[in-house]
């Protein structure tokens, strides 16, 4: 039986902003995930979102496929997506709906079903979708003082000028047809970007692995706490950071019951180069990787997983 992993909880409304990144920049170094409350997403909103998005994948199969991933939005279905094919040769036991940014011309790449079927579905997704966003530009100003940083850092470098933010609603069936092989919900991975923020419906099997060198993995569960983001640094985070805040391999493992969870991928601006943070390099540690553009390094990233 895996170990619970005892994260640290951050209170975004907190007014003791240096104590909060301070607690940040240990939890990111320790774990590459800690705890997020009062971020200001209400309690109803979270139970529309999931409502909703139970509505969604109860769809008929057909329905789903006709908004079959494109350019990163829209429909998965389930074992179509292997994130650790080392793991098994099986895909994982998920099925899951991207939405994108909802500003600029890149707005009209979204998928959407149909409002006769799914009336309140659109309006309520878009409220999350900028709740979420709001909560995750305010966290980025921690993370800068976390980096000591100035408060705005993300800010100047146009990480924040309307960036790359992905909803992935998630769908875990709690049965699953009988397989000699190990089925997982989510094979072992690190998430590509910056930041995600993490909802789930309560129901457990996310597991976290500190050491990705370590054979066998030690895996450790982490608990839900209502209400809750759970938050996680991303390989584009580790890689500005000069590796000083780590991206940690996860997974999520089936427990025989339904599972839905909403993940929130927080990129930079499209533009933004992501460079070595001075805070993060010294002539000992000089930086361990080229400043390259955001969107080039998450499309060579969606190609190695995807294909494209």
């Amino acid at each position: 039986m895996s170990e619970a992993l005892k994260l640290p909880i951050i209170d975004l409304s907190s007014l003791d902003r240096i104590s909060t990144a301070k607690s940040i920049r240990q939890g990111c170094i320790e774990f590459g995930f800690f705890y997020l409350v009062n971020h200001g997403v209400e309690e109803e909103l979270f139970r529309r979102m999931f409502e909703e998005s139970s509505k969604l994948f109860s769809l008929p199969l057909e329905d789903k496929i006709k908004m079959s991933r494109k350019q990163q939005r829209g429909y998965t279905a389930l074992y179509a997506e292997n994130l650790d094919p080392s793991s098994t040769p099986k895909g994982d036991s998920k099925e899951s709906f991207y939405i994108g940014p909802l500003e600029g011309t890149i707005k009209d790449l979204n998928q959407w079903p149909l409002e006769e079927s799914l009336p309140t579905w659109r309006s309520t997704m878009e409220c999350y979708y900028n709740k979420v966003l709001s909560a995750g530009t305010r966290l980025m100003h921690l993370i800068a003082l976390a980096l000591n940083l100035d408060e705005d850092f993300f800010e100047k470098v146009g990480a924040l000028d309307v960036p790359m933010a992905f909803l992935r609603l998630l769908h875990y069936p709690g049965k699953l047809e009988p397989s000699g092989e190990e089925i997982y919900g989510a094979s072992a991975h690190s998430d590509y970007g910056m930041i995600t923020l993490l909802a789930t419906d309560g129901v457990p099997g996310l597991q976290v692995c500190r050491d990705k060198s370590q054979h066998p993995r030690l895996w450790e569960d982490v608990p839900n706490i209502k209400g809750a983001f759970i938050v996680n640094i991303g390989d584009m985070m580790e890689r500005w950071t000069n590796c000083l805040f780590r991206s940690t391999l996860h997974r999520v493992m089936p427990t025989g019951q339904e599972r839905y969870s909403a993940a929130f991928f927080m990129d930079p601006n499209s533009d933004c180069v992501v460079k070595c943070l001075e805070s993060c390099c010294s002539e000992s540690c000089p930086p361990r990787f080229p400043p390259i553009r955001s969107i080039d390094y998450l499309k060579e990233r969606f190609r190695l997983t995807y294909g494209s």
